[in-house]
């Protein structure tokens, strides 16, 4: 997980944005991309940026969704002061909403480094999957090292997926995959509230 994935592609030479790594078919999760990373973006084809940092988007990465025509879903969650937990629930809640829905894959989640609130989004999913705590931890703190935040494995901790699946009442579960059983989650049109967006 959250290695540079550098490939030859005759002369071009493709580098993936830092802490980038497969969350599950279709979901990934990296750092602010550098034009450096479009190339490597392009291979992914696709279909939905989630963003989690207040204030535009980088122009230039703009261009490059508007070119390629993805969009762009933001949620803002401050960075370096700590959000009120009301604020970062809903952010997180909502973005849960757009993650699962696999009419928006492939997906792409960051911030600006990939860490504490791509790790706090990424956390939540996992409870939503159902994976152990122990679990969830270790993938956070993998990304996080040295600056793992206790306040984002406490909001991990104690976010209540069960309220999130009460939220989704026409949640519906599709199997994909060559063989296997694989669980999708998509959710019809509902009411829910809408986040942000930008449609490139």
């Amino acid at each position: 997980m959250g290695c540079i994935v550098e490939e030859d592609y005759g002369d071009i030479e493709i580098e993936s944005p830092s802490n980038f790594s497969t969350v599950n078919e279709g979901i990934y999760r990296s750092s602010c991309p550098r034009p450096a990373n479009f190339s490597f973006l392009e291979t992914l084809n696709l279909r939905s940026i989630i963003y989690l940092c207040p204030g535009p988007y980088p122009e230039e990465n703009m261009e490059f969704l508007r070119t390629h025509n993805i969009t762009l879903f933001q949620f803002g969650i401050e960075g370096k002061t700590e959000p009120s937990a009301a604020t970062l629930k809903d952010a997180i809640r909502g973005a849960l909403k757009i993650l699962i829905d696999v009419r928006n894959h492939p997906v792409l989640i960051h911030c600006k480094r990939g860490k504490h609130r791509t790790g706090s989004l990424v956390g939540c999913l996992r409870k939503l999957q159902n994976w152990c705590l122990s679990s969830v931890f270790e993938e956070y703190q993998h990304f996080a090292g040295i600056k793992s935040r206790p306040t984002d494995m406490r909001f991990i901790e104690t976010f209540d997926v069960v309220c999130l699946r009460q939220c989704l009442h026409s949640l519906i579960y599709q199997y994909h995959g060559y063989g296997s059983k694989k669980r999708r989650l998509l959710y019809r049109e509902d009411n829910v509230q809408k986040p942000r967006v930008a449609s490139a």
